[in-house]
């Protein structure tokens, strides 16, 4: 889907599942591997879960059209509380894969100018509040 059937009067769901579509492009470019793609534990979800040699990602992805707001602004604390008890899920759910882990945030801007993309490894960490 183009970007302008995206942004003309699209929900905000339609959105998010294009922007996270962009991301796992934009992961799979930097080598990565996805593993899962919106993996839920009960009313918690990973948006995508990738591999990068024995690293496993779990990354949030948000999404914002044209406007002041930084799509990473709207991970919160009670959303990275939710993500790490989701992770904690995934990874017991997955014994043997992956060493480390970490929680990368990728933000996905779209407007007139085009699509960008902030890809921020180790976003936040298991413990931070």
């Amino acid at each position: 889907m183009g970007l302008d059937g995206v942004m003309l009067g699209h929900s905000p769901e339609r959105l998010a599942s294009w922007a996270e579509s962009v991301a796992a492009d934009h992961l799979r470019r930097q080598g990565l591997r996805i593993l899962d793609r919106n993996w839920r534990a009960g009313h918690r979800e990973l948006d995508i879960v990738a591999q990068e040699g024995d690293v496993v990602a779990f990354v949030e992805v948000k999404a914002r059209g044209p406007g002041p707001q930084d799509p990473l602004e709207a991970i919160g604390r009670t959303k990275r509380r939710d993500i790490r008890r989701a992770a904690e899920r995934w990874i017991h759910s997955h014994p043997g894969v992956g060493s480390e882990f970490r929680f990368d945030a990728i933000g996905v801007r779209a407007g007139g100018s085009g699509v960008r993309i902030l890809h921020v490894r180790g976003a936040f960490t298991g413990d931070d509040t």
